[in-house]
C-alpha cells in the first residue's frame, strides 16, 4: 500500500469536501490508511485557468495557442483563429464526444434488441410489450395482423436510422411538439443520423475548416439533438421494452446498504444488460449456497452511479452512492467484487481497490483499466461473466484480511417516475394524463417544473449545490425532476420521499399530499434525461402551456457537472427550448460574441439559452425568474410571495 500513500501537502477537512456523512467517514479512514482518493488529487491539482475559460486551442501542431482571457480579442492563434472560433471548436468537440458516448451506448442496446427480437438471444426478452406498441404507433408502424416480434423487428429497423441514416430526419423527432420541430427545421438543426452529425462536427472543428462560431453552434445543436432525441432516447426506449418501464418503489440508499456478513458485489457504470445478468447470477441457488459455504449469510448486490440508478428504478436494488463516493465505498473494505462497464469509471479506482484487496473487474471491450481484471461480458452468454465475478467475490469474502468499517447510514427514497407513470399517477389507469399537472401549473399551485440533473465534481463540495438548489426550488413551489447522480444526492438528503413535501411551498405541498408523491421525482440514469424531454412534450400536447417546449414555465440545471456528456445534454436541452444553467465552471469567456450567442442569442431564435453560476441560491433565483417570465408570457402569472433567501440574509442567520 505504501506506493499509493498520499504525497500531497494540502489536506482539506472532510466536511468541506462533501456533504455526505458516509463519504466523510470513509475519507477520514482513507487518510488514516494512507490511501489517495479523487478528493485528494483535486485539492492538489490546480485547474488550468486558460483551459477552464476555453481560451486554449490544441487542434494542430502549431499550438497549443493560449489567448488572454482578460483581453480575449488582443491576439489570435497562429492560424488566425479568434477567441470565438477557438471556444466554439472546443465546445463542439465536447458536444461531439458526449453525443458519441450516448450514441455508442444506444447502438449497443439496439443491437441487443435486434438479437432478441430476431430470436438469436434467448437470455433476454420483451418485458414491456405495451411500451413497444406505444412507440411503434407513435412512429406510424403498421401493427394490425402482426405478432409482437414482427412489430419489434419493424421498430428496430426504424430506430436504426437514428444512427446510420445520412439524409432525412431521425425518426424520434416526430415525437417533439410541432412548433419545436418547426423551429428546428427553420434553423436547419434537425439531425439526419447520429454518426453523421458526430462525424461532421468533428470535421468542422478540425483546423482550417469551420471558422465561424455561429455556424459551429448550429452544428453543435444538430449533433446534440441527435443525442437527446436520438441516441439517448433510443437507449431508454429499448431498456424499457427489454427490462421494464420503471414504476415508483422505495429504495435503500447510502453505504449502510453494504453488509458485513454478506458477499458484497457492486456494479458501477451505465449499461443495464450487465446488471440484469448480475441479478440473475446472485439469485442462482448454487452460487447462494457457495456463499453460505464460505461463511456468508448470502449475496448482496448493490448499485452505484447510473447503472445503479437504472436498477433501483426497475428492481429496487439498493444503491451505495454517486460518482464522488465511488472511491470511498471501496475504503469500507467490505466490497468483495467491484464490477464496471463504461462511462464515469475513474482509473484511480483500481489503485484504491488494490489497497483493500478488492478485485476490480472491467467487462466491456470499450473500457479496459490497467491493474483491473478484464472478464468480457458477452450478451450471447451473459452469466459466464457475471457468475465468474460472483465466484471470485465469494473467494474474496472467504479470505478477507482488511478491517471492515461500514458507515451505519441508510436513507430511503422513492424513485422510478417514468414519464408514463407520471400520467398514470395523476389520473389512474383509465384517466391517466398530464391534465392535473398542467391545471395545477395554470392555477398557480405549482409554479413550474425544473430538471435538476447531472454529476458530482471534485472541485466543489459533493452534493451540496444539488441539495441547496432543490430545497430552494421546492420551497418556491417548483416541481423537480431528477436523473443520474443528482437524484442520489437528493435521496441521501431525504428529499425523494413523500414526507419531504413538508419542505415544499404550500401549493406544491398540497399537490404532493393529494397524490402521495415526493416534491422531487427521480426518473433514472443520466441517459434517461430523454424522459424529461418527453414529459415536457406531453405537457405541451396536453394544452394550456404554449405550443413548444420553449413556452413552458420550466428550466434545467446541472449543478455539479463534470463530463463531456453533460455539455451534450445541456446543448440538446437548450436546442429543445429549455433554459439550462450549469454550476462549478463553464468553458467560455463572458461578453465574447460566442458567449452572447449561447447565453441570449439562441433564445431570440426560438431555442432555449445557457446560464451559469456556481451558487445554488443564485441558480434558484435565475430559474424561478425564468419560470415567472414564461408564466407572464402565457398569461398565467399571479402575485406570489418570494421566499428565497439571499446571501446576506443567510450570513446573518449563520452568524446568529
Amino acid at each position: 500500500m505504501a506506493k499509493d500513500k498520499i504525497t500531497s501537502k494540502k489536506e482539506i477537512p472532510t466536511n468541506i469536501l462533501t456533504g455526505c456523512d458516509a463519504t466523510q467517514q470513509m475519507l477520514a479512514k482513507a487518510r488514516q490508511d494512507g490511501v489517495e482518493t479523487a478528493f485528494d488529487r483535486a485539492a492538489n491539482m490546480k485547474a488550468c485557468p486558460i483551459g477552464a475559460d476555453s481560451a486554449c486551442c490544441k487542434h494542430c501542431a502549431m499550438g497549443p495557442c493560449r489567448l488572454n482571457s482578460k483581453d480575449p480579442y488582443a491576439k489570435v492563434g497562429v492560424c488566425g483563429a479568434t477567441i470565438d472560433t477557438i471556444m466554439a471548436r472546443n465546445f463542439g468537440r465536447n458536444v461531439a464526444a458526449g453525443t458519441a458516448s450516448h450514441t455508442d451506448h444506444g447502438m449497443a442496446m439496439l443491437a441487443l434488441f435486434r438479437e432478441v427480437v430476431e430470436g438469436h438471444n434467448k437470455h433476454y426478452s420483451i418485458r414491456d410489450p405495451l411500451k413497444l406498441e406505444r412507440v411503434a404507433e407513435s412512429l406510424d408502424i403498421e401493427m394490425e395482423g402482426k405478432t409482437t416480434e414482427e412489430v419489434a423487428v419493424a421498430l428496430c429497423d426504424q430506430l436504426e436510422k437514428t444512427y446510420t441514416q445520412v439524409e432525412g430526419e431521425i425518426p424520434l423527432v416526430k415525437l417533439a411538439p410541432k412548433a419545436t420541430l418547426e423551429t428546428w427545421r427553420k434553423h436547419g438543426v434537425v439531425p439526419r443520423g447520429a454518426m453523421r452529425e458526430v462525424m461532421e462536427l468533428m470535421n468542422r472543428t478540425h483546423e482550417g475548416v469551420d471558422q465561424h462560431y455561429d455556424n459551429l453552434v448550429t452544428q453543435c445543436s444538430r449533433c446534440a439533438l441527435a443525442d437527446g432525441w436520438g441516441g439517448s432516447m433510443v437507449a431508454t426506449i429499448i431498456s424499457d421494452i427489454l427490462f421494464g418501464t420503471p414504476v415508483p418503489m422505495a429504495v435503500e440508499m447510502n453505504m449502510g446498504v453494504l453488509k458485513k456478513d454478506q458477499v458484497n458485489i457492486i456494479v458501477h457504470g451505465h449499461e443495464p444488460n450487465l446488471f440484469e445478468s448480475m441479478i440473475a447470477s446472485v439469485n442462482e441457488p448454487a452460487l447462494i449456497q457457495a456463499a453460505k459455504d464460505a461463511g456468508a449469510e448470502g449475496l448482496n448486490l448493490v448499485g452505484m452511479c447510473c447503472s445503479g440508478a437504472e436498477m433501483m428504478v426497475r428492481h429496487g436494488i439498493p444503491h451505495a452512492g454517486n460518482f464522488m463516493s465511488v472511491d470511498t465505498v471501496l475504503v469500507t473494505g467490505a466490497v468483495d467484487a467491484f464490477t464496471v462497464d463504461i462511462q464515469c469509471i475513474s482509473q484511480g479506482l483500481a489503485k484504491v481497490a488494490k489497497c483493500y484487496d478488492t478485485p476490480m473487474f472491467t467487462t466491456n471491450p470499450r473500457c479496459h483499466i490497467e491493474d483491473a481484471t478484464h472478464i468480457e461480458f458477452e450478451e450471447s452468454d451473459p452469466q459466464a461473466c457475471t457468475d465468474d465475478i460472483v465466484i471470485q467475490g465469494i473467494s474474496r469474502f472467504k479470505n478477507r484480511t482488511k478491517p471492515i468499517e461500514i458507515p451505519p447510514i441508510v436513507n430511503t427514497g422513492v424513485h422510478g417516475f417514468s414519464q408514463e407513470y407520471i400520467g398514470y399517477m395523476l389520473g389512474g389507469s383509465f384517466r391517466g394524463s398530464y391534465v392535473p399537472l398542467n391545471e395545477n401549473i395554470i392555477n398557480g399551485r405549482i409554479r413550474g417544473v425544473a430538471g435538476v440533473v447531472g454529476c458530482n465534481n471534485a472541485r466543489v463540495k459533493q452534493d451540496w449545490v444539488h441539495v441547496e438548489l432543490v430545497k430552494e426550488l421546492i420551497k418556491n413551489d417548483v416541481l423537480v425532476l431528477q436523473t443520474g447522480c443528482s437524484q442520489i444526492a437528493l435521496a441521501k438528503a431525504g428529499l425523494t420521499s413523500p414526507e419531504a413535501a413538508v419542505l415544499a411551498g404550500p401549493g406544491l405541498a398540497e399537490v404532493c399530499e393529494t397524490v402521495g408523491m415526493p416534491p422531487v421525482l427521480g426518473i433514472g440514469a443520466c441517459v434517461d434525461n430523454s424522459r424529461i424531454l418527453l414529459a415536457a412534450t406531453e405537457m405541451v400536447k396536453t394544452g394550456g402551456l404554449g405550443d413548444s417546449i420553449a413556452d413552458l414555465p420550466a428550466a434545467g440545471a446541472a449543478p455539479e457537472w463534470m463530463s463531456e456528456k453533460a455539455i451534450a445534454i445541456g446543448q440538446y436541452f437548450v436546442a429543445s427550448g429549455v433554459y439550462t444553467i450549469f454550476g462549478v465552471t463553464f468553458p467560455i469567456i463572458e461578453e465574447t460574441k460566442f458567449h452572447k450567442l449561447l447565453f441570449g442569442g439562441l433564445e431570440e431564435r426560438g431555442f432555449g439559452k445557457w446560464g451559469f453560476t456556481p451558487d445554488p441560491y443564485e441558480m434558484a433565483n435565475m430559474m424561478i425568474a425564468h419560470i415567472d417570465k414564461k408564466r407572464k408570457q402565457l398569461g398565467i402569472d399571479k402575485a406570489r410571495e418570494r421566499v428565497l433567501t439571499d446571501m446576506a440574509d443567510r450570513r446573518s442567520i449563520d452568524a446568529a
